[in-house]
């Protein structure tokens, strides 16, 4: 996904989470902790990339998120459930690649939109598709090769993502991503089919949400993620695949989280 020439690209991704775990400091926890059950949700993403030249690029996203929450109802203590999907919160960033003549390092600096919607009444703060926050989005990206057959590379990247407007009575945490990845370009066929094999490492930090209607004592968290993927590519056409596992979670009080989180993208560049 990261630009190497002036031009364009679209695409279309799928996440899905089914978070059903229930997660205590760095153990598993008994789910009868935990007054909610189960998370299941599929992200649909569309958007698209534009590098005007070697050094200014610009990037959108636009997510729709069909999220299924069982709960325990308050009243009645009896296990309810809740479907609802909408349009999430978009995503605007621009990027500079004027670093070097292979655009091989890059900086964004992007904002997130309070466009989603957060005031669906049958779910938490924490648990709406929007976040009712303005978000700034920085970041910063380098590509490199480990051989001088250029058949193995890498990259790093990371973005720190910071709520800058909120609701008076719910502020979402600040959350940043780090990502290491290691990929082999070298497998083709006489189809012209590109297979490029790839594996990820990931550490992401959330701090606790704040506000009068946040969980403080049940949200933030500390984890570390291997994802192995596969990128099969044919002229403009590539289709990328990746499944992410926990190796390492560190969560305050009680949370549900996802043994598997599961990807799938395919893209068009011009």
């Amino acid at each position: 996904m990261f630009a190497g020439h002036a031009g364009g690209m679209v695409f279309i991704e799928y996440d899905y989470l089914d978070q059903s775990h229930n997660w205590s400091g760095t153990s598993s926890a008994p789910a009868a902790n935990n007054p909610d059950k189960a998370i299941r949700s599929s992200f649909w993403t569309v958007g698209g990339q534009y590098q005007f030249n070697r050094s200014w690029g610009v990037a959108v996203e636009v997510p729709y998120w069909e999220r299924y929450f069982q709960t325990t109802d308050e009243a009645t203590s009896d296990i309810v459930s809740h479907t609802h999907g909408a349009v999430g919160d978009i995503r605007i960033k621009g990027t500079y690649t004027g670093f070097s003549a292979d655009m091989s390092t890059g900086l964004t600096l992007g904002v997130k939109l309070a466009n989603g919607d957060s005031s669906y009444p049958n779910f938490d703060p924490d648990t709406q598709i929007g976040s009712g926050s303005t978000d700034v989005l920085v970041g910063a990206y380098h590509l490199g090769r480990l051989t001088t057959d250029n058949r193995w590379s890498y990259f790093v990247q990371g973005q720190w993502d910071q709520p800058v407007a909120h609701q008076d009575n719910y502020r979402p945490g600040a959350e940043g991503v780090a990502v290491l990845g290691v990929y082999f370009e070298g497998w083709s066929t006489h189809q012209a089919l590109k297979f490029s094999p790839l594996a990820q490492l990931r550490a992401a930090y959330r701090r606790p949400d704040g506000g009068v209607d946040a969980l403080v004592a049940d949200t933030g968290y500390s984890r570390i993620l291997v994802s192995p993927g596969l990128e099969v590519a044919k002229g403009k056409v590539k289709v990328y695949a990746d499944v992410a596992l926990p190796l390492y979670t560190n969560a305050r009080g009680n949370q549900l989280f996802a043994n598997e989180l599961w990807k799938l993208n395919a893209s068009y560049h011009f």
